[in-house]
């Protein structure tokens, strides 16, 4: 009962303490503001003129703007406006300012920007923003290299204390190492190569430096796979055949996969180099293949390219790439063709891989059908081809002379002889042992068709040391 008495109590106290404030607000604060506003509407009535009168004076304006402008300036300075209302507002991407010792430590886990928020009414922020320098801290001169990582605090130099900041992330957890340094070898990387002119190559790209310090810590030196000197092509100098120098090719180290390693130092950071450009170009056949079967009964008697019997095209490229191409292929599909005359392609000559230019992109390919005739050839002469060059290919004696079904109208088949045939069997992958193959058949004249029944044998040994 005491408890519940004294609660009542209690209750009744904060009641009557309400309506005392109550009374007291009303009769000290509503009921003179109701006289005063009854006594100037009162007034107003009565001295409209005069008021007028008074406010059309040149100066009046001018003073009640001045008075206006203080009472708002007042307002503002002492935050009267913004007493509840807190706004907050984000600062992103601000700079971090690292203080290590840079030339004998490698730090790991730095952040390069961070987050900054501001908290507090609309006038301290816009302030806070107008002033600038807000730098970002992370101080690292009183730590030591370790095994272990450290978990350091941002800083902040806060330029309007009455507003709150917050840094995100405001911790970073870093690892510091001993920066060691080591000599890597360089080589180059082109870049851009498709912008340079298409019938321009590199010949050759001579560096100034051969070898280049790598500093940083031993784990990420021991990631290092190359040390590569980009060198861009994109150059509007590179118009013509001839040596350029270049310089400020940057230096950039990758690991065995091919990835860029951010967290070593090369120094130099970048190098220069002689570049000599070159127009390199070979003059090639282009040899026409077929797809489909023909009709029955039917060959192809002749084939003319842009109404030549052989049509040769310009290559261009790097010298390795264009000695090892013989000929620039195209290919028409004879499907069921044979029976009605003559038949014409436009076709698209693609660049061979390598091939930077081409100086035709097109041609126009006939053909012309008759009778299908054959006859066979006994081969005896036949090559090897992809042999691993530790071991022999051998043919033994009793694989006779193989016979090869030639196709194709008469005029074309009847000059074909065993010397004119290239037959070979490809040994790639095969080791040592007897094996039988088949025999294949190395032409390119579209009009003739070779066919093989039987297969070769053959015995692989290894070669003796000696």
């Amino acid at each position: 009962m005491n408890k519940r008495e004294n609660k009542k109590k209690k209750r009744n106290i904060f009641i009557a303490l309400f309506i005392g404030i109550y009374h007291q607000i009303d009769r000290f604060l509503i009921l003179p503001i109701s006289r005063l506003i009854f006594k100037i509407t009162d007034r107003l009535k009565n001295n409209s003129n005069k008021i007028e009168k008074i406010l059309n004076r040149p100066n009046i304006l001018l003073y009640l703007s001045l008075i206006f402008a203080v009472t708002m300036f007042f307002l503002v300075d002492r935050e009267v406006i913004n007493l509840v209302q807190n706004e907050a507002e984000v600062l992103a991407s601000q700079p971090v300012k690292v203080l290590y010792n840079e030339e004998a430590y490698v730090v790991e886990g730095i952040v390069d920007s961070v987050d900054i928020i501001l908290t507090g009414n609309k006038s301290a922020i816009y302030l806070a923003k107008q002033l600038g320098g807000h730098e970002v801290v992370l101080d690292l001169t009183d730590y030591k290299p370790s095994s272990s990582s450290y978990r350091v605090k941002l800083t902040y130099n806060q330029t309007v204390d009455s507003i709150k900041y917050k840094i995100d992330p405001t911790y970073v957890t870093v690892t510091i190492k001993n920066k060691v340094s080591k000599l890597f070898a360089v080589s180059y990387d082109l870049l851009n190569e498709d912008k340079l002119s298409e019938k321009l190559s590199v010949e050759n790209v001579e560096l100034s430096k051969s070898e280049v310090v790598v500093k940083g810590s031993e784990d990420a030196l021991n990631k290092i796979a190359t040390v590569k000197a980009l060198v861009d092509l994109n150059n509007k100098d590179y118009s013509d055949a001839g040596m350029y120098e270049t310089d400020n090719i940057p230096l950039v180290a990758y690991d065995e996969k091919g990835q860029m390693l951010t967290n070593v130092e090369i120094v130099p950071s970048s190098i220069s180099a002689s570049v000599t450009l070159d127009t390199y170009k070979a003059t090639v056949p282009i040899k026409v293949l077929t797809t489909g079967e023909l009709a029955t009964g039917k060959a192809i008697s002749e084939v003319k390219i842009n109404g030549a019997d052989t049509y040769s095209v310009d290559i261009y490229g790097e010298k390795s790439v264009i000695d090892n191409i013989t000929s620039v292929p195209v290919t028409i599909d004879v499907n069921g063709l044979g029976n009605s005359g003559a038949k014409t392609y436009n076709v698209t000559v693609t660049k061979p891989t390598g091939v930077r230019h081409i100086s035709e992109s097109s041609a126009k390919v006939s053909i012309n059908f008759g009778d299908e005739r054959q006859k066979t050839i006994n081969i005896t002469d036949v090559h090897s081809k992809n042999l691993d060059g530790n071991l022999s290919a051998n043919f033994p004696p009793d694989n006779g002379a193989i016979a090869v079904q030639v196709k194709g109208v008469e005029s074309v088949i009847e000059s074909i002889t065993e010397e004119k045939i290239m037959a070979y069997v490809d040994l790639a992958g095969y080791t040592v042992g007897i094996h039988e193959l088949d025999l294949k058949i190395e032409g390119d004249d579209p009009r003739v068709t070779y066919i093989v029944s039987s297969k070769v044998k053959i015995e692989i040994t290894q070669k003796s040391n000696g």
